[in-house]
């Protein structure tokens, strides 16, 4: 069932506002109404089989047998509660039948049609309600700025990292991909990720990290020069396309740096001459199967120990928030408090302590 979509504000048409969109399974409008409408149909075709079936009970002003053009009439003028009065029950039976069946079919009737107009005017009320326990509980979440490749690609890491899908916040433009988000059960900002307001919408003040995946270099360091104002603590990373623009979005206020077309270049470069090395780094960037990269704090047991003596590959050591290469002399021996980037088997260590997501 697809979720229907949710606005705190109206839908931007401009590029100059932002609105919240959160996920909420429902069904389609049309079908919602339909079944009202055959709810309807169906009360007001049983009380027409009723008075048929009493229609000896019934008695009609011009003195007429009751027929089915008169049981429709009178069903219809009854449930509408207009009642001219032409048609009316004239024995105890039928006047018992009314009391009994036509009245609460009458209410029911009622409560149908004027159901769905309090469900037009409550859903804004109700939809406000469950912006604001949203914005009352978002913290430490992700903000992902961009719902193109590189941003679905980010969001199924971290969902295979173990984060919550009600921990990640995507801020983007289009519509289009704002409701495939939602569809997949994402809080969405529809909004141009550059402008304070949308990421204020997006509680990126509260965010634990911030990436920057938009389709263009330019955006992405209007986008960091934002979020940094916004959020000094949060960890941004951003990705490029350009290399030559690496030092422009640092300086920008990014922690983290990917250049998307470099990367993917090296790679079909590599897999020239050495495919099986492609199909290695693929491996460990999926953390769902196979071999994958992991951070994990250093055991007891591995303090004072070489990091090739630990039985996990150690690749890195982080040491003091500093980043050593595993042959680094600094780093020759293994300190309580460092974190060191191992080759984990998934399979085979998804039960181990040794194994935490990255």
């Amino acid at each position: 069932m697809v979720p229907k979509v949710r606005r705190s504000s109206p839908a931007v048409s401009n590029g100059t506002e932002a609105s919240l969109v959160l996920p909420s399974p429902s069904i389609g409008p049309l079908w919602a109404i339909t079944r009202r409408l055959l709810l309807a149909l169906a009360i007001l075709l049983l009380v027409v089989g009723v008075v048929l079936v009493d229609r000896d009970g019934y008695r009609d002003a011009t003195e007429e047998p009751i027929g089915v053009v008169d049981a429709f009439y009178y069903a219809t003028v009854t449930l509408s509660t207009t009642g001219y009065g032409d048609v009316t029950p004239a024995t105890d039976a039928a006047r018992l039948v009314n009391v009994l069946v036509v009245t609460p079919a009458r209410v029911l009737f009622l409560i149908i049609l004027v159901g769905t107009t309090l469900e037009v005017l409550t859903e804004r009320s109700r939809d406000q309600f469950r912006i604001r326990r949203w914005r009352s509980r978002v913290h430490r979440h992700v903000v992902v700025c961009g719902y193109g490749t590189k941003g679905r690609s980010a969001i199924d890491a971290l969902l295979d990292d173990g984060t919550p899908p009600d921990h990640i916040v995507v801020v983007e433009p289009d519509g289009g991909a704002v409701r495939e988000a939602v569809a997949r059960g994402l809080a969405v900002v529809q909004g141009s990720s550059s402008r304070s307001a949308t990421l204020r919408e997006a509680r990126v003040a509260g965010a634990r990290a911030v990436v920057v995946a938009t389709n263009a270099d330019d955006a992405a360091v209007l986008t960091v020069l934002t979020a940094r104002d916004l959020a000094p603590r949060a960890w941004i990373v951003a990705a490029v396309r350009e290399t030559e623009n690496v030092p422009l979005v640092r300086q920008s206020g990014a922690d983290q740096v990917v250049v998307s077309s470099a990367t993917a270049g090296r790679l079909l470069g590599l897999s020239t001459s050495a495919p099986q090395l492609v199909t290695v780094v693929e491996d460990l960037l999926t953390a769902s199967a196979g071999m994958a990269l992991i951070v994990r704090p250093v055991a007891g047991d591995e303090v004072g120990r070489a990091p090739g003596q630990v039985q996990q590959p150690v690749a890195a050591v982080v040491r003091d928030g500093r980043l050593h290469t595993y042959a680094d002399p600094e780093v020759a021996r293994l300190a309580a408090g460092d974190r060191v980037v191992c080759i984990a088997d998934v399979d085979r260590d998804s039960g181990d302590g040794r194994s935490p997501a990255r």
